[in-house]
């Protein structure tokens, strides 16, 4: 997969996966190896005239083997935690080099685990574990997905007093996606949309009542469909 660098102000923009995954690389703490660098430092720069007492370095090994089990049960857990969002809908969120917070949703593909740091991949790009926010439903995020489309395409249509007969695709198409949604996804939806969906769908039915009458009573009067009758016979007249 070929890589693309963003080049903004003749500088390479660094993206949101090199900023995750860089952040969580950085991240530094009292490991265990840290932990034995001290503990033989300690023992190679001891005074020679008051030595370390034994006692005191079995309770420090007892210490640094606490320390190890402590760091692979973090380890393991944060692996099991990472790999349970396989497959499941993400929010990350990290922050760039200019202190600005981004955020992005995605399906996690698969996790990998690095340096003692576990890694989820979206979309082909690495983000550290500890950026996800939240694991998202997809039931949930259908729902509000479609809530958002409703209100969208409400709010571009006229007032209602201005509603024409033109918009009675767009009114029907509304009230029938709305008809299909289940009533979970109808839930994410304000009764203040609901409404006003209502007073298109009355109004529209009063303007095709109008235009059926309108075109009943031109059929009517004569002045239409006079081509289909055949013409009458002249009148002879009598002597």
């Amino acid at each position: 997969m070929a890589v693309s660098a963003v080049v903004k102000d003749g500088q390479i923009e660094e993206t949101q996966s090199e900023s995750s995954v860089k952040k969580a690389a950085s991240k530094t703490g009292m490991d265990k190896d840290a932990f034995l660098q001290l503990l033989v430092a300690q023992m190679k720069y001891q005074d020679p005239l008051e030595p370390t007492s034994n006692t005191e370095y079995i309770s420090q090994y007892a210490t640094f083997s606490q320390v190890e089990q402590m760091q692979n049960m973090a380890a393991t857990m944060e692996l099991t935690r990472a790999s349970s969002m396989v497959g499941k809908l993400v929010a990350v969120e990290t922050t760039d080099k200019s202190g600005d917070v981004k955020q992005l949703q995605g399906m996690v593909q698969y996790v990998t685990y690095e340096n003692g740091k576990a890694y989820v991949s979206i979309e082909g790009n690495l983000y550290s574990a500890d950026d996800v926010t939240a694991v998202i439903d997809q039931t949930y995020q259908t729902a509000f997905d479609l809530a958002v489309a409703f209100v969208t395409a409400l709010d571009k249509l006229p007032r209602v007093e201005r509603l024409t007969i033109a918009d009675k695709e767009s009114v029907d198409a509304l009230q029938k996606g709305f008809n299909e949604m289940t009533a979970y996804q109808q839930s994410f939806i304000s009764d203040e949309y609901i409404e006003k969906l209502q007073k298109y769908v009355a109004k529209m039915a009063e303007l095709v009542e109008m235009e059926e009458s309108n075109k009943g009573d031109t059929d009517t009067d004569g002045t239409e469909g006079d081509g289909d009758k055949e013409p009458t016979e002249p009148v002879e007249p009598t002597e």
